[in-house]
Order: C-alpha cells, then sequence, then structure tokens
C-alpha cells in the first residue's frame, strides 16, 4: 500500500482544495489538524512544520515538505498528468493557468494574513475594522478583475475541472463571501457552483467546508 501524503491544515482553510485535489486524484493522504489562529500554544505545534506559523503544509510519501498552496496544488496537478487537473506545459491553455494559479496565491490569499489579524500591521485596535474593510474590498476588486479577463467554459479554463477551479471554489468562500463575488465576478458565478455540486467532493464539502444554512452570506 502506498505511503500516504499528510496534508497540515484546517477545516474552511487553505488546506481544503488540496485535500479536493488528492480526493480527485484518488491519492491517500490524511489530514493532521493545526490551526495557528486559535492559540499561541497551536501556533507552537505547528512551528515544528512550517516555522512561519501557516498552513498549508503538504508531507510528501519521499518525506519532503512542502508549503505554499498554488506550488502544491500546481505539483500535484503535474505529478498526476493522468488525473488531467492542469493543463499540459504545451497546453495552450498553461500560461493562464499559471497567470491565474499565482494570481490568487499572490494577489487575494496573501492579504488574509493581516485580515486574520490586523494588528500584525495596525496596531490600534480602533482602526482593525477600516484595514479589514478595505482589504475585503481590495479582494472583490481582485476577483472582478479576474471575472472581467477569463471567458470561462464548464470551468474556468475549459471543459475540465483544474486545481484552479478547486481554489477559487475555496477562496471565494472566505471573506467578503460568495455573495459578493458573484456581484463582482458574475461570469465566474456558475463554474464554482458547478465544483459546489461535483458529486465526487460531496463527502469532502461536508465534512471540511460545509454548505451550512446562510453560507453564501
Amino acid at each position: 500500500m502506498a505511503e500516504p501524503f499528510i496534508v497540515y491544515g484546517a477545516s474552511a482553510s487553505g488546506s481544503v482544495p488540496i485535500e479536493a485535489t488528492l480526493t480527485l486524484l484518488n491519492l491517500p493522504y490524511r489530514v493532521e489538524e493545526h490551526a495557528p489562529w486559535e492559540s499561541k500554544q497551536e501556533a507552537n505545534r505547528l512551528a515544528r512544520i512550517n516555522p512561519l506559523l501557516q498552513v498549508p503544509a503538504l508531507a510528501l510519501p519521499t518525506g519532503e515538505l512542502m508549503t505554499e498552496s498554488a506550488a502544491i496544488l500546481i505539483w500535484l496537478a503535474d505529478a498526476h498528468p493522468d488525473g488531467r487537473l492542469a493543463p499540459a506545459p504545451t497546453d495552450p491553455a498553461r500560461p493562464a493557468f499559471l497567470r491565474w494559479m499565482t494570481f490568487v496565491s499572490a494577489a487575494i490569499y496573501a492579504l488574509y494574513w493581516i485580515a486574520d489579524d490586523p494588528s500584525r500591521i495596525v496596531e490600534r485596535e480602533e482602526d482593525h475594522a477600516a484595514v479589514k474593510a478595505r482589504l475585503f474590498e481590495r479582494i472583490a476588486h481582485c476577483w472582478a478583475r479576474m471575472g472581467a479577463e477569463l471567458r470561462p467554459g464548464r470551468y474556468l479554463l475549459g471543459d475540465d475541472v483544474s486545481v484552479l477551479d478547486l481554489y477559487v471554489a475555496t477562496a471565494s468562500r472566505w471573506s467578503p463571501g460568495r455573495r459578493r463575488f458573484y456581484e463582482v465576478a458574475p461570469g465566474l458565478a456558475e463554474t464554482v457552483r458547478g465544483v459546489d455540486a461535483d458529486p465526487r467532493l460531496a463527502t469532502l464539502w461536508a465534512e471540511r467546508f460545509p454548505f451550512a444554512a446562510g453560507w453564501e452570506r
């Protein structure tokens, strides 16, 4: 039996698209729960894995550790080409794939390091709400740019689901939330809804990022 991958993450976090990828690829994995934002003790527990105190991280069956969600997703897709979760290096869609994977990671995901704890850059607590509001407007603006430039088919890059779809379907549920995402990027709405409804991921969503009442906010 193949050694499992180990996903270091938490429910509703950036580890979820990685778990979804492993699920679609039918690769064995287990999740080790780490929520460093919950307490200093939890953060310290993660330090031995990622000194930046961030999830996700992925331990490969070889023992090598990867961090950075976009890198993990791209590597998994490229290492298992039969799964067709990324355009091949020679595919005409490859440049757009790399561009938008990096865009989601750098322009959107990175902002949550501040949004989760504005005191990391702003000392006065009375300013935290304004900082978060501006960050969420910036995130909405970035989704709008993506929506304005992509012309999706069934999925963001055509007829095949990719790790980009899994990434966007997860990240678009974080604040400012899906309703705002639908407002600013209406052309992407049906694509992410399709990923939400993928029967192969039904159990994963239910366990790791449930569609509870009012989840779209």
